[in-house]
């Protein structure tokens, strides 16, 4: 395999490093050959999810390194917290869920119980993902951004900080089910320190501050890997690890996915992030070859626009035979708090009959659902 200058130059450096690569410019590969030229280190690759974990995997293997283990951060903390526990496991809790557990009672506003239970599921998950010990260190009030939720916020606060001390310590004597994310705080607060000789950290834009903070503790040498302008998860408390890391920089930035115009018309749009952030586009190489196959891409702000575009160009354009859409279909379709767009529609229908889901059917209408909304910050509900 012919590897770039720039991989050479990765493959022959000391001491930690920071690599930011665009799309599509070996990144694998450069950590697989990281990882080969050095096969008598113990090594640990950090995936960002399970698909990615279970494809490293058999990349590791084709090329036979066995020197390297591979585990998403989750599943790290998994095999120190809840395996051979008492602990079991949930998903998440909706508000529906929540509200019952910690017998919160309806007060003064419409919905108010649930939009309550809302505040202390995102505090919950806050805190997880956050490097603070305890509750109280952090001020939730700040993620709030819609009028109505930071004043439901700011009235109740106590109230809302109190219920989710009360979460986390039912979680914590296996009172109730723990939740993914609580496993791996309770894993970031142990300071552990892995026995690896190096850590190559993948997708390090769409880290949580405590996933970070646990690669940054370790005595490994550390190795942290993505591209700044790809992070995507900034509403589930991920920062821009590559940012907070003080490490020597290296590139990849020929990518071998698509060609020359293309990565013109990248850099071009990401030069316009310049009027926004500190952020300076890199100067990207397009090494690809024209695509045969012409394809139709959306992308849109919000998965109802995305939805309806869908149908639209199903039902007026006849040439058009698939639509896909990236990931699980359900994932555009259900909210995190476990409504579905169906029943969001039965509800605007008054069909109350119809909906599933619990919270959803106990509203009266949909103007009731739209000041839950409000209240709640709910980007995918909105």
């Amino acid at each position: 395999m012919q590897l770039t200058d720039e991989q050479i130059k990765i493959l022959e450096s000391k001491g930690n490093i920071k690599i930011n690569a665009v799309a599509g410019s070996g990144k694998t590969t450069s950590l697989i050959e990281y990882a080969r030229v050095k096969a008598d280190a113990r090594i640990l690759y950090l995936a960002f999810n399970k698909s990615v974990k279970l494809e490293a995997i058999t990349k590791f293997k084709e090329v036979g390194l066995k020197n390297v283990r591979v585990e998403t951060a989750h599943s790290l903390a998994y095999s120190y917290i809840v395996k051979n526990s008492r602990y079991k496991l949930c998903q998440d809790y909706t508000s529906f869920q929540t509200k019952n557990i910690l017998k919160i009672k309806p007060f003064d506003e419409k919905l108010s119980d649930f939009v309550l239970a809302n505040h202390v599921n995102k505090f919950v998950n806050y805190f997880c993902n956050s490097t603070a010990k305890q509750v109280k260190e952090l001020n939730y009030s700040h993620l709030v951004q819609e009028p109505k939720a930071k004043i439901f916020v700011q009235k109740y606060y106590d109230d809302i900080e109190k219920l989710t001390r009360l979460f986390l310590a039912k979680m914590d004597k296996g009172e109730i089910e723990i939740i993914h994310n609580f496993y791996l705080k309770k894993f970031q607060l142990l300071n552990t320190q892995l026995k690896f000789d190096f850590i190559l950290f993948d997708e390090g834009q769409d880290a949580s501050p405590a996933i970070l903070d646990v690669f940054l503790k370790q005595n490994s040498t550390k190795v942290i890997v993505g591209d700044i302008h790809q992070q995507i998860y900034g509403w589930r408390f991920a920062i821009n690890s590559l940012d907070k890391v003080n490490f020597k920089d290296y590139y990849l930035t020929k990518s071998f996915r698509f060609n020359s115009e293309i990565a013109e018309l990248a850099i071009k749009i990401l030069k316009t992030k310049e009027h926004f952030t500190n952020v300076k586009a890199v100067n990207i190489k397009g090494l690809g070859e024209n695509d045969k196959l012409k394809s139709k891409v959306i992308i849109a702000r919000t998965n109802v626009t995305l939805l309806l575009k869908a149908i639209e160009l199903l039902i007026e354009d006849s040439k058009i035979s698939k639509v896909y859409f990236e990931g699980n279909i359900s994932s555009y379709t259900y909210a995190s708090d476990g409504g579905s767009i169906y029943d969001i529609l039965n509800l605007y229908n008054d069909r109350h009959k119809l909906i599933r889901d619990k919270l959803i059917k106990s509203m009266k209408d949909f103007e009731q659902l739209e000041e839950y909304a409000d209240k709640t910050d709910d980007a995918q509900l909105k």
